[in-house]
């Protein structure tokens, strides 16, 4: 899956040639109360360079993106850095990039890595149940189509955990969210990947018709289809669509809800006819992916309509804490086809 890690650290490591070294089966970063000069920074910037340079390796190697394991390891280099960039000075980002190493490391000795998740830096084990449906996934006969998706839902749901003790539910529920997004869509991909005989029975005529909806997110104060930070879930709903219309159903409409976050720098108005590009740019997705645009209708809500609240604060904090806010929201309706 993309990762925005490499363009991020391409400048730093110019000035990091110092630190290039043979990688360690577990990188260490610089002690948080050493992070006082550019060369450290730098030196650590190299060490997450090397790490994501050994998981591009495992992955020439033969092992696809899609695998349980070489995603977990990414998403353990992702959210340790993310949080590192964040000047998070607990042992969390060393933890975080340590599984994702042992990870690399069993990979490459040809060793199973095992599906465990520690709690790393004592993070609380948030939500039961998404663990529990993380659990039944594994066992679904058509995890491999969700093994990535399961993956990175388990590192996002430690990383809510971490940020918890830290700062407590404010701070925890945008990854939440995260973790929330990444298994309903897992569910989907399992189901899926479902033999034709696993699949479920054709609805009858007076069943209702199947609920078909998704957030589509975008990045802060852009609006284009490649902006879409999260692409699988309109591939999801385009899957979805197919799949009824199997089952007898009609597509009659799509309708498509641009928002946009609280941040206000240029205004409502501003944001109103941001989340109006967003909603149009869904639209041509669709439109391309063989969608009838007579059937597809859009909407723009501004900042009018915010997913979640958060309170005032540091700015990149805050417009981390509001990417939720960023979305279209999809939703589709149906009809049984009429009878001859």
């Amino acid at each position: 899956m993309p990762t925005p890690l490499r363009n991020t650290l391409a400048g730093s490591l110019l000035l990091a040639l110092f630190a290039a070294s043979v990688m360690a089966a577990e990188p260490q970063l610089t002690p948080p109360s050493q992070r006082i000069s550019d060369e450290a920074i730098y030196a650590d910037h190299a060490q997450y360079q090397a790490q994501q340079d050994r998981l591009e390796a495992i992955n020439a190697a033969g092992r696809p993106l899609a695998d349980y394991h070489l995603a977990k390891a990414q998403c353990w280099l992702d959210v340790s850095f993310h949080e590192y960039s964040r000047n998070d000075r607990s042992d969390f980002p060393q933890a975080a990039l340590a599984q994702s190493a042992l990870i690399a490391e069993a990979l490459e000795s040809g060793n199973d890595p095992g599906t465990d998740t520690p709690l790393v830096n004592d993070a609380k084990r948030l939500r039961p149940d998404l663990w529990q449906r993380l659990g039944s996934l594994h066992q679904s006969p058509g995890f491999s189509c969700a093994a990535a998706l399961a993956a990175c839902a388990e590192v996002e749901l430690v990383h809510a955990g971490n940020e918890y003790n830290q700062q407590q539910w404010r701070h925890a529920q945008p990854y939440v969210q995260i973790a929330e997004e990444l298994i309903a869509r897992a569910d989907a991909a399992s189901t899926e990947c479902l033999p034709k005989a696993a699949a479920q029975p054709v609805a009858s005529a007076t069943a209702l018709p199947p609920q078909i909806s998704a957030a589509v997110h975008f990045t802060f104060d852009r609006s284009t289809i490649a902006d879409i930070t999260d692409s699988a879930a309109l591939d999801n709903v385009l899957a979805e669509i197919r799949r009824a219309q199997a089952d007898g159903w009609q597509l009659q409409a799509i309708t498509l809800t641009g928002h946009a976050d609280q941040l206000r720098g240029r205004g409502g108005a501003y944001n109103l006819q941001l989340s109006q590009r967003r909603a149009d740019s869904v639209r041509e997705w669709l439109s391309a992916a063989g969608i009838d645009g007579a059937l597809i209708h859009t909407d723009a809500r501004g900042d009018s309509s915010p997913a979640l609240s958060c309170p005032p604060g540091e700015a990149v904090r805050l417009r981390d804490c509001l990417a939720p806010n960023r979305r279209v929201q999809v939703s589709v309706e149906l009809v049984r086809f009429a009878a001859d």
